[in-house]
């Protein structure tokens, strides 16, 4: 009988999206919102549209999930005011809250675009509210349009996610899932919005590319003045060489670098305010929330929204790179994580290390590549406070998606978590969660 609801279920998310149509971007040097913007990267170099004026576009995003997930755990009882904190959530099937992005792209002057992103429905906010903005100058009209700029550089400017690894043009952004063959990002998952720049450079006709990047190094602005805090700017890096050697053949591969001295609370990896895509799985029923002077909490989606996550907690000082290979060969896509990252608390005084590992392996079949089967494999190891030496998680996602239309997307994941080497007292000792999502995405 399970089986069977789902596969209703299914059948209907089908019907639901078939019949939507999509829209086309009239904005120059941006990532289509749908199915033309799945495998791209950095701004291209080959934008001929002419300007004729401003032009305003205004786009969005829609996912809705139904989830279907078990989780357990071996940790010893933790009764604090009467309550076990390290019982798991009563986890069940059902309907995730609908998230919903919408998204405004203003073309200012020839070359010179502005972007603002808001999530009108997330898990940590049920509310609107502004994810960020940026500029973005591929060409100076305001000198004359000089050829050197249009054809070797570009810069961004704003309050937004900067260009740190490749992993962040394919996750899923709270609505905006369009992009991700899985349902789940990584476990590590390396995003935050920040306030600051980046130049690009394109040596040598759009196959090489450099940049640099400074942020403030905070989630938000900030302009206290600490006497014992540091409050250091973070230094961004990045060279990438990407190339279509024939219509069957690409090949990718960028080297990332990101770094912070020292902060009052760095959020590479504690960024995304939007939320997980697992919903309370491997949540307590209970925890102790120390925001709160310790008091003992219920959990709920809001409060408990990093569900499937782990961060290493380096929210003091913060070095980490990051190199992705990705091959794609007709249908066949590889696309490859390599993340070491090593930092500090802000009580520590020595830096912890954490290593992050995974690979997909994507196929994309029938007339224009319109439907996909994927798996990838997941691992993290770290250095935590209060362990018995270094802990992991290992992860393995297997999925399924149809591209219905340019603009809609129905795919059916299956997730197995594993936690490892956690000490017994931790509610995560021994825990791991399974079992399948199925994700309806409109994007346009």
């Amino acid at each position: 009988m399970k089986l069977l609801r789902l596969l209703v279920l299914v059948s209907g998310m089908i019907m639901f999206v078939m019949p939507v149509a999509g829209q086309e971007s009239g904005v120059f040097f941006h990532r289509s919102a749908g199915f033309e913007g799945i495998n791209v990267f950095e701004t291209f170099r080959d934008d001929d549209a002419v300007f004729d004026g401003i032009n305003v576009r205004v786009g969005g995003n829609f996912t809705q999930q139904y989830q279907a997930l078990d989780h357990e755990n071996e940790a010893a009882p933790n009764v604090v005011d009467g309550i076990d904190v390290n019982s798991l959530y009563p986890l069940g099937q059902g309907f995730n809250l609908a998230s919903a992005n919408l998204n405004i792209d203003v073309q200012l002057e020839d070359g010179i675009r502005m972007a603002l992103e808001s999530y009108m429905s997330s898990r940590h906010h049920p509310e609107f509210w502004v994810k960020g903005g940026y500029i973005q100058i591929d060409k100076l009209p305001f000198m004359g349009n000089p050829e050197w700029f249009e054809r070797h550089m570009s810069v961004r400017i704003g309050h937004t996610m900067f260009n740190y690894g490749d992993n962040h043009f394919r996750r899923s952004d709270n609505g905006r899932t369009f992009f991700n063959p899985f349902v789940g990002n990584l476990i590590m998952d390396a995003f935050t919005t920040e306030i600051g720049g980046e130049l690009y450079l394109f040596p040598s006709a759009g196959d090489y590319f450099l940049m640099f990047g400074m942020t403030g190094g905070l989630i938000s602005g900030d302009v206290r003045e600490y006497e014992h805090t540091d409050k250091n700017p973070s230094l961004l890096g990045k060279i990438g060489y990407d190339r279509q050697f024939s219509d069957d053949l690409r090949f990718r591969m960028s080297a990332s670098m990101y770094t912070n001295p020292g902060t009052t609370r760095n959020t590479l990896y504690a960024g995304d305010r939007a939320g997980s895509r697992y919903y309370m799985a491997m949540e307590p029923e209970y925890f102790i929330n120390f925001r709160a002077g310790g008091v003992v909490t219920a959990s709920n989606e809001a409060n408990r929204f990093t569900s499937g996550r782990f961060t290493p907690d380096f929210t003091h000082s913060l070095t980490s790179f990051m190199v992705n290979p990705f091959l794609k060969y007709r249908g066949l896509e590889l696309f490859g994580t390599y993340e070491i990252s090593n930092g500090t608390h802000n009580a520590e005084v020595s830096n912890r290390g954490a290593t992050q590992v995974a690979a997909e392996l994507v196929y994309r079949f029938l007339p224009g590549e319109r439907a996909f089967i994927g798996a990838r494999y997941n691992t993290v190891s770290a250095e935590l406070p209060g362990q018995n030496g270094d802990v992991s998680i290992d992860r393995v996602q297997v999925a399924a998606g149809w591209y219905t239309t340019n603009n809609l997307l129905v795919k059916l994941e299956y997730v197995n978590q594993s936690y490892n080497d956690f000490a017994r007292e931790d509610y995560r000792y021994g825990g791991g969660f399974n079992g399948i999502v199925i994700e309806a995405a409109v994007a346009f």
